[in-house]
């Protein structure tokens, strides 16, 4: 069983993350390719955390390219998908990171929400709800790895 990653961000209280939450398309991957060094980062945290990817696929890769890594993934829908998905975990131990607009409730229900811009962008909608906005998916990771970047970043 994961133990989970303490941070104390500013305005938040002491938060225990164990899920970390990720869309694929545009979040680890570049028109449907696994982004180097996402595969390092995530099986360094998957000692700390339970990790799922909740992607629609759009490239249809996301299965082969996350094969042998150890998180699980789940093909959804719709952004409503997301949204439940979350609404079942205890949501205060959760961590999300999108970059599309489909994930836009995960990331606002999220504990911590993280928005990546990325190659694709990142919607405007999900950019107004994350807490810590990052020019891309290594940067977000390395602040579950980095904790007190957290810390430093939402300071008042």
């Amino acid at each position: 069983m994961n133990k989970g990653i303490e941070i104390e961000p500013p305005g938040f209280g002491r938060l225990h993350i164990t899920d970390l939450l990720l869309d694929y398309t545009g979040t680890l991957s570049r028109d449907g390719a696994l982004i180097p060094g996402v595969a390092e980062r995530l099986t360094a945290l998957s000692g700390s955390v339970h990790i799922t990817v909740l992607t629609a696929d759009t490239f249809g890769t996301a299965a082969a390219q996350l094969q042998g890594l150890p998180l699980e993934v789940r093909i959804i829908q719709t952004s409503r998908d997301k949204e439940e998905f979350i609404s079942a975990l205890p949501a205060d131990r959760v961590m999300a990171i999108g970059n599309g607009r489909n994930d836009a409730a995960m990331v606002r229900l999220a504990a911590l929400g993280v928005a990546v811009i990325g190659s694709e962008g990142c919607a405007g909608e999900l950019a107004a709800v994350a807490d810590i906005v990052c020019r891309d998916i290594l940067d977000a990771l390395d602040l579950l790895a980095q904790p007190l970047r957290i810390k430093a970043t939402l300071r008042d």
